[in-house]
C-alpha cells in the first residue's frame, strides 16, 4: 500500500512526499461498548490500513488527492462542518490539535485505504490516526500515544457528535502483529498482549449494511449505561462506572433502575467479565471455550443491548452450523457492519465460501468476507 500512495502522490504533485504514514483499522474481539464505561477490551489491529503521503506547503489551502480526485481543505474554514463530507474527520483533527496549542501547516497529501468503510472495522480511526501521524512529522508535534488517541476521540465526540470511547484509536495506535491487545480504559493503557493460538484465523463477514453510528442509537446506549450507573451510585457511592459493578451488585440494584437501562448495563457488565475470562482461556490455549464466549457475547448484544440486526444474527446463527468455527459475534458498534468468526486456519477459505452460500440461501443477500491478519499499529513508513 505504501508504494501505491507514494506513486499517487508523485503523479499528482510531481515530487516525493516528505512523509508517509499508515494506520490500521481494528477488530473488537471482546468488550462491546465497554470502553466508555471505563472497562476492558480485547482487540486487534488488522492488516488493512489507511495510508497517507504528505508534504507541507505555503499558505492555508490543503489538497488531498484520493481516487483520482482532488479534495480541498482550507485551514481558515476548519470549524465549518459539511454534513456527509468525509473531510469533517480531518477538520475535527485540526480543531483538536488547535485546542492543544499546535499550529498546523498547510499540506498536499495523497490518500488510499483498504479498510472497509462503515463496516465496523473503524475506517474513521484509521483515517484520523494516519493523518495524525503524518501531521505529527511535518509539524513536529509531540504527544504521547494516549493523548493521540484522545485527539481522535475528540474528533468523534466534539466534531462528529458520536459519544464514543477510546477503543478505535487505541487499537489503531497500539496494535501488534500476531497479538491481541488487552486494554484498560480507566487507566488508558495496554495491560498485556495475548498471542492468537496457532492454527486459527479470524474471518470477517461484512453484512454490507452500512451503519452510521452518529445517526444510530449509539448515543442512546451510552446514556442508558450512564443512567444505570447513576442508579447504582445512590446506594454504592464507590462505583464510578459500570466497570466497578459486579453481576451480583447489578442484580441487587435492578429494581432501582429502568428495565431498559438494566438490560444495557447487563450487557456491559457481562462483557467486562467475558474479556477477563477470554484472556485466561487464550493463555491456556483453550480456543473452543474462548469461541463460546464469542457466541455468548453476541446473544447479549442481541437481547440485552439490542445493537444487532437481522443480517448479523443470521451470520452468527450459521456459524453454529458450519464446520471449523469455534465462535462468532458482531464486532464494533453494531446496528449493521460486521461479524467476526473464529475459524480453523486450514478451513478458513472453505468456511468463507460455505458462509456466503448459506447466507444467500437464507436471506437472498450477499456478503463480503475477509480472512484477517493481525497487523501492527500506526507507523511512519518514511520521512
Amino acid at each position: 500500500m505504501s508504494k501505491k500512495v507514494i506513486e499517487m502522490f508523485e503523479s499528482r504533485f510531481h515530487h516525493a512526499p516528505a512523509v508517509v504514514a499508515a494506520a490500521p483499522g481494528r477488530l473488537e474481539i471482546l468488550g462491546n461498548h465497554t470502553d466508555y464505561n471505563e472497562g476492558f477490551v480485547l482487540s486487534m489491529a488488522v492488516g488493512q490500513t489507511t495510508d497517507v503521503a504528505m508534504s507541507p506547503v505555503e499558505g492555508t489551502e490543503c489538497i488531498i488527492y484520493e481516487n483520482g480526485k482532488d479534495y480541498s481543505l482550507s485551514l481558515n474554514e476548519i470549524d465549518i462542518k459539511i454534513p456527509g463530507d468525509w473531510r469533517n474527520y480531518l477538520k475535527g483533527l485540526l480543531v483538536e490539535l488547535r485546542k492543544r496549542g499546535f499550529t498546523v501547516k498547510a499540506f498536499h497529501a495523497a490518500l488510499t485505504s483498504t479498510v472497509p468503510l462503515s463496516a465496523g472495522m473503524s475506517s474513521s480511526a484509521a483515517l484520523e490516526m494516519a493523518f495524525a501521524y503524518a501531521l505529527k512529522e511535518i509539524n513536529g508535534i509531540d504527544l504521547s500515544l494516549p493523548d493521540w488517541a484522545r485527539v481522535g476521540q475528540g474528533v468523534e465526540n466534539n466534531f462528529m457528535g458520536l459519544k464514543s470511547g477510546l477503543l478505535d484509536q487505541f487499537s489503531s495506535l497500539y496494535g501488534q502483529a500476531n497479538a491481541l491487545i488487552h486494554c484498560d480504559f480507566r487507566t488508558v493503557e495496554v495491560l498485556q498482549t495475548v498471542s492468537m493460538p496457532a492454527g486459527w484465523k479470524l474471518v470477517v463477514a461484512n453484512t454490507l449494511v452500512k451503519h452510521n453510528l452518529v445517526e444510530s442509537d449509539y448515543n442512546l446506549r451510552r446514556q442508558s449505561c450512564e443512567k444505570a450507573c447513576a442508579a447504582i451510585q445512590k446506594t454504592n457511592p464507590e462505583v464510578k462506572a459500570l466497570r466497578d459493578v459486579s453481576p451480583a451488585l447489578l442484580e441487587a440494584c435492578r429494581n432501582a433502575m429502568d428495565p431498559v437501562d438494566y438490560s444495557r448495563a447487563l450487557h456491559v457488565v457481562g462483557e467486562d467479565d467475558r474479556v477477563m475470562r477470554g484472556v485466561d482461556l487464550l493463555k491456556a490455549g483453550d480456543v473452543e471455550s474462548f469461541g463460546k464466549l464469542l457466541f455468548e457475547s453476541h446473544e447479549s448484544s442481541r437481547f440485552n443491548f439490542e445493537n444487532s440486526c437481522p443480517e448479523l444474527d443470521a451470520l452468527v446463527e450459521l456459524a453454529h452450523t458450519i464446520p471449523g468455527c469455534a465462535g462468532a459475534r458482531l464486532s464494533g458498534g453494531g446496528f449493521g457492519g460486521i461479524s467476526i468468526h473464529l475459524v480453523k486456519e486450514d478451513m478458513a477459505e472453505q468456511y468463507c465460501e460455505r458462509l456466503k452460500t448459506a447466507y444467500e440461501s437464507m436471506t437472498g443477500k450477499t456478503i463480503d468476507t475477509i480472512i484477517c491478519s493481525i497487523g501492527d499499529g500506526a507507523r511512519i513508513i518514511t520521512g
